[in-house]
This record gives structure tokens, C-alpha cells and sequence, in this order.
């Protein structure tokens, strides 16, 4: 069982340092939070590194789940690596900066087309049986990735099955809703939304200006804002803030209240730089939106869903 929100770590030991780091992980479990998302190639392994610090000298490890990912390079020409060796290795290293004897959930973080898929999921089979993996999952695959591996799974006996899937999902990228939601609902997976701001976007804080201490004043995180600053999304900022403040509320509270409460949804994984973000997202656990609020919401932000997906 994991909580309604996740905390992730993208930024520690590189926006974060490990003492906001050591404040928000205390916050998020006084709050009632257990489940903690972390990757190797976060801060190029400092993000494990900080969280592995904390883990007993500022929460229990029994009180959390902790979630990691393997299968990306952050410096190498091939991006995706889901290669046995690579996973295994990884998985490794990852236990040693975290501390730990396992992780409760191990994510393939992306989908690999140089690696032959029953050699991925061999490896992921590996880590289950050696007791380091409790429950595995994949990320930023595709419909027809998610439903292959997941069905492969299902087919050998005593292989683990596929639990869970990490992708982006939020106002501003609800691409999932064509193909990779409805597989994991029909194959019951649990689904852990990535970004569930917008990449910072839905907070707001972009409305009139960039601010200096944003992400996308940050040559590192530039990029990764920039797609999410055009027009389409833009006006859907807006109707997001005059929905939120018509009902007294953030627009973090209310972005968060939308999609942690989508069909499908297990919980929403959310990356914060201080305390103060951090206690600003969690306060969304207290409110549901108006269902009339959520449909106008799901309508301005809706994708095309047509042939095959849905009605021709």
C-alpha cells in the first residue's frame, strides 16, 4: 500500500542539497507519505547518494518504499541500456549508495531496441529472485511495450510480474490517455505519473514572467521546462488558475487534486526543490475538486483521442 503522493528526487545533490533534502523527506512522512522515487542517473548518482544518507539517521527504512530505475546512461552515445549486464550492475551500485539490501519497487527506465526484451526482463527476473527487487515495473514505455513485456510476464510461471509504470502524465502531457493508460488498466498496473505539475508549469509560476530561480533559468533544466512554455499550454495555466481561485485554492493544489484523482492514477510522483513546495503539494490531499471544475478542466486540456484508440 503506498501513499496518495510520492515524493521524487530529481533534484537532490544538485538543486537540493542534502540538508532540504534530510527537511522535505521529515516532512513527507510526518505527513503521512511512504513511497520515495529515486533513479541512478539522478544527479549522476547523487540523489541516491543524499537519500542513502538519510535513510535511518532521519526516517526509518522501514517506514518507507523506495522506488529506483535502471536502464539509462547519463554521459554514453547509447541512451537507453537495458542490457542484463547493465541492469544488474546498476541495481548494484544502487544499493550500495542507498545502503540498503533491496528496493522495494525497480523500475526499467525506458525501453531498449539494441536489447532483445526476454533478456531485460531475465535480468528483472534476477533481481526479484535474489531478494534485491521486491516488485517490478517499467518506465516511459509505450502501449504496445507496456502490454508485451507485462503479457510476457504473465505467460512463463514464477516470472515477476509487471506492477507498475512510471510516465509523465499531467494537465499539460495526457498522451498516456491514448494507449499506455488503458493497457495498464486492463492488465492491472499501477500507474505513477512523473511531472505531475507540468515540469513546474502548473504551479503558475511562469504566468507573466521566468523567475530567476525557476528551473528554466537553470541551463541544466532549461530544456526540460521550455516544450511546456507555448500557447496551447499556456491557456490551459490559465483556466487552471481562475478554476483554483474561484474555489480558494493553489493552482498545485488543484493540478494535483485533478490527476491524483483520474481513473487509473496509483499515486503522483512529486519533485519539489524546499519544504515549502514540498508542504504546498501535500495540501492537495485534503481537497476534491468539484466535478464540475474537473470536467472543465478535462475538457480545455483534452488530447485527440481518434482511430484506432477510440471513435473513428
Amino acid at each position: 500500500m503506498v501513499s496518495r503522493l510520492g515524493l521524487g528526487t530529481m533534484t537532490w545533490g544538485l538543486d537540493t542539497d542534502p540538508d532540504d533534502a534530510g527537511a522535505q523527506l521529515k516532512t513527507f512522512v510526518d505527513a503521512g507519505g511512504n513511497l520515495v522515487d529515486t533513479a541512478d542517473v539522478y544527479a549522476d548518482g547523487e540523489a541516491e547518494a543524499v537519500l542513502g544518507t538519510l535513510l535511518d539517521a532521519m526516517v526509518s527504512r522501514d517506514d518507507l518504499l523506495i522506488v529506483a530505475k535502471a536502464g539509462l546512461r547519463a554521459r554514453a552515445g547509447r541512451r537507453h541500456d537495458a542490457s542484463r549486464g547493465h541492469l544488474l550492475k546498476t541495481l548494484d551500485t544502487t544499493l550500495t549508495r542507498l545502503g540498503v539490501s533491496h528496493v522495494d519497487l525497480w523500475l526499467v527506465h525506458g525501453w531498449d531496441s539494441a536489447t532483445p526484451m526476454e533478456e531485460t526482463l531475465t535480468a528483472v527476473d534476477h533481481a526479484v529472485a535474489s531478494g534485491k527487487v521486491r516488485y517490478a515495473g517499467v518506465s516511459n514505455f509505450s502501449g504496445w511495450q507496456t502490454a508485451r513485456a507485462a503479457t510476457w510476464q504473465q505467460c512463463w510461471p514464477g516470472r515477476a510480474p509487471i506492477v507498475a509504470s512510471q510516465m509523465e502524465y499531467s494537465l499539460l502531457q495526457r498522451g498516456i490517455e491514448r494507449e499506455v493508460l488503458p493497457a495498464c488498466e486492463a492488465l492491472g498496473i499501477g500507474l505513477l505519473p512523473w511531472s505531475p505539475l507540468g515540469r513546474g508549469v502548473l504551479t503558475g509560476k511562469y504566468r507573466h514572467d521566468r523567475p530567476a530561480d525557476s528551473r528554466a533559468s537553470r541551463p541544466h533544466f532549461e530544456r526540460f521546462v521550455l516544450p511546456y512554455l507555448q500557447p496551447r499550454c499556456s491557456a490551459i495555466v490559465e483556466s487552471l488558475a481562475t478554476a483554483a481561485a474561484g474555489l480558494g485554492i493553489s493552482a498545485t493544489e488543484a493540478a494535483l487534486a485533478w490527476l491524483r484523482d483520474r481513473p487509473g492514477v496509483t499515486a503522483p510522483i512529486v519533485g519539489t526543490r524546499t519544504v515549502e513546495q514540498l508542504e504546498a503539494a501535500l495540501s492537495a490531499e485534503e481537497i476534491t475538486l468539484p466535478a464540475e471544475i474537473a470536467r472543465a478542466l478535462d475538457d480545455v486540456s483534452a488530447v485527440g483521442i481518434g482511430y484506432p484508440e477510440g471513435d473513428p
